[in-house]
C-alpha cells in the first residue's frame, strides 16, 4: 500500500508502535515531532516537517493518562492548524470519556459530547475511531465521522478455534454486538443478566441461552476492571461451559484487571492493540493482543484518497 507524497503520519505518545505500524502497511515514515513536558508538566509540542497544505493523521488513543493524552492531542491538532494543515484527521482507536455519553444522574456531564466539542475546536477536520462504546457518539460530531470495527479482526481468530462455540454478551446492552458475531460465525447466542450498583461494579446473575458442553465467547467492546467479564465467564461455568474466552477490542485493563484474569475460570483474553498492552498485562498468558494496524492503514489510505470507507466495515 503506497502513500501519496501529500500524507503525513504523525503520533502522540500514546501508542507509538501502532502508528509506526500503521506507516509500515502505508509504506511512509513517522512525521518527526517534539513530545516534551516543562518541569511543572505542561506539554510542549513542535511539528518537525512541514504540513502546509498536506493531508494529515494524528494517532493518538485517548487511553491511560487519559487526560494527559487527550490533551496532548488537543495540542498536536492545534499546533497543525496553525501551521495551515490542509486536512487534519485524528486517527482515535480508543475515544476516551465514550462511556458518559448521556445523563444518567442529575447535575452530571455528557463527557463524550465535550471531548467531541474539544477534538473540533482544537482543529481536527475529521474523525477516524474503533468500536465506539456507543455508535450515537458519532452524532456528537459536526464532522466526518469513520467508526471502524474491529470485527474482521477478532473473527478471524475466532473462526481459527476448532470447537463448538457460543457467543455471549455479559450484559444486554452488548446484544446486538454478540448477534452480528454470532451470524457472521454461524453460531449460537447466549446473554448473562448484569446488575450494576455502581461504577466499575458489577454482579452476573442469570444466564439466558445454553452453553453446556460449549466454548463460550464473551464478547464486549472494552475490558476494564474486568469485573463484569469474569463474574460472566464464572456463571458461564457454572451453567456447564466447557472453555470460557473472553474477547474485546479495547483492552483497558485498569486497577486489578489481571489479577482477575489469573484467578477467573477464563481460558484466553483477546484484544486489540488499540491501547498498548505493556508491562504486567503483556506478561499475563492469558491475554492476546491481535493487531488492528492494517484495518487502520486501509482507512487512512482510503480517506486520502478518496475513496469509499465502507468496504472495511462488518
Amino acid at each position: 500500500m503506497a502513500a501519496q507524497g501529500d500524507l503525513k503520519i504523525l503520533s502522540g505518545s500514546a501508542n507509538v508502535p501502532l502508528a509506526q505500524a500503521i506507516c509500515d502497511h502505508l509504506g511512509c515514515a513517522l512525521a518527526p515531532m517534539v513530545r516534551e513536558q516543562f518541569s511543572d508538566g505542561e506539554i510542549r509540542i513542535e511539528i518537525g516537517d512541514n504540513v502546509r497544505g498536506k493531508d494529515v493523521f494524528v494517532v493518538q488513543p485517548t487511553c491511560s493518562p487519559v487526560n494527559y493524552n487527550l490533551m496532548e492531542l488537543l495540542l498536536i491538532l492545534d499546533a497543525l492548524k496553525r501551521a495551515s494543515a490542509g486536512r487534519v484527521t485524528a486517527v482515535v482507536p480508543y475515544y476516551g470519556y465514550g462511556r458518559q455519553d448521556r445523563k444518567v444522574t442529575p447535575r452530571a456531564p455528557i463527557s463524550a459530547k465535550l471531548v467531541a466539542d474539544l477534538l473540533q475546536v482544537a482543529g481536527m477536520s475529521r474523525l477516524i475511531t474503533m468500536d465506539l462504546h456507543a455508535g450515537q457518539i458519532q452524532g456528537f460530531f459536526d464532522v466526518p465521522v469513520d467508526n471502524l470495527f474491529a470485527a474482521p479482526v477478532l473473527l478471524n481468530h475466532l473462526r481459527d478455534l476448532d470447537e463448538d462455540k457460543i457467543i455471549v454478551s455479559p450484559d444486554a446492552g452488548g446484544v446486538e454486538r454478540a448477534r452480528a458475531y454470532a451470524k457472521r460465525l454461524g453460531v449460537g447466542l447466549a446473554i448473562v443478566d448484569k446488575r450494576r450498583d455502581a461504577p466499575n461494579q458489577a454482579k452476573a446473575m442469570n444466564l439466558i441461552g445454553d452453553v453446556k458442553g460449549k466454548t463460550a465467547i464473551l464478547l464486549d467492546d472494552m475490558i476494564d476492571t474486568a469485573g463484569t467479564i469474569c463474574q460472566a465467564a464464572q456463571v458461564l461455568v457454572d451453567n456447564g461451559a466447557s472453555k470460557v474466552i473472553a474477547c474485546a477490542t479495547h483492552p483497558v485493563l485498569s486497577g486489578p484487571a489481571i489479577d482477575r484474569f489469573e484467578e477467573s475460570v477464563l481460558d484466553e483474553v483477546v484484544v486489540t492493540n488499540t491501547i498498548p498492552v505493556t508491562g504486567e498485562k503483556a506478561r499475563c498468558e492469558k491475554v492476546t493482543v491481535l493487531n488492528v494496524a492494517e484495518l487502520l492503514a486501509k482507512a487512512i489510505n482510503s480517506v486520502h484518497a478518496e475513496t469509499s470507507v465502507s468496504v472495511l466495515f462488518v
